[in-house]
């Protein structure tokens, strides 16, 4: 049975760095096998069906593959349409009510606890806020990411260590819920 997936590559075609053109990325994951394959803008979405393997798994081929392929590392994390639905479906802000570019959702490559963002004030940061969801946190920045002194700090190497982790927004959280719902 196939299983319908998502892969958020982190860090590609951003500022003219690690350059990966869409319908080279499409050619190469069916290369690996898998059918109905997709892309969604520039920056790093693709869907596609798979019969075999599990998400990490699958995180590790494409690794691999676009290692070898275009000749520098990229971090890959695969999530399964119903993991994508539910985080969707899990959002404790009002999404409906809120601008795309407000709110997002990083995706964790692991579980993440509330012991690694201990030292993170939310009251410092107010009013941008943020919960933990499964192997995802959800950010509220009413000023945008780009502005965000919250999510300046959500990233910083003590809180991510030994993770991969990729945000989006609210806007490509919903999509990808409805490409790999078909």
């Amino acid at each position: 049975m196939t299983t319908r997936y998502a892969a958020l590559l982190r860090g590609i075609n951003v500022g003219g760095a690690k350059k990966v053109p869409m319908a080279e990325l499409r050619a190469l994951m069916e290369g690996l096998g898998h059918d109905a394959v997709g892309t969604y803008l520039q920056s790093g979405q693709a869907v596609f069906g798979a019969d075999h393997g599990d998400e990490e798994s699958l995180a590790a081929e494409l690794r691999d593959a676009i290692d070898k392929h275009f000749g520098f590392g990229v971090d890959v994390i695969v999530r399964d349409h119903a993991y994508l639905k539910a985080i969707a479906d899990a959002c404790p802000f009002p999404a409906a009510d809120l601008e795309a570019k407000q709110l997002h959702v990083t995706y964790y490559s692991a579980p993440v606890d509330a012991d690694r963002f201990a030292g993170i004030d939310q009251d410092a940061f107010r009013p941008e806020e943020f919960r933990l969801g499964d192997r995802a946190l959800y950010l509220y920045a009413p000023n945008g990411l780009g502005r965000s002194k919250l999510a300046e700090a959500l990233s910083r190497p003590r809180v991510t260590k030994g993770l991969i982790a990729t945000t989006r927004n609210w806007n490509t959280v919903v999509k990808l819920v409805e490409l790999t719902g078909a």
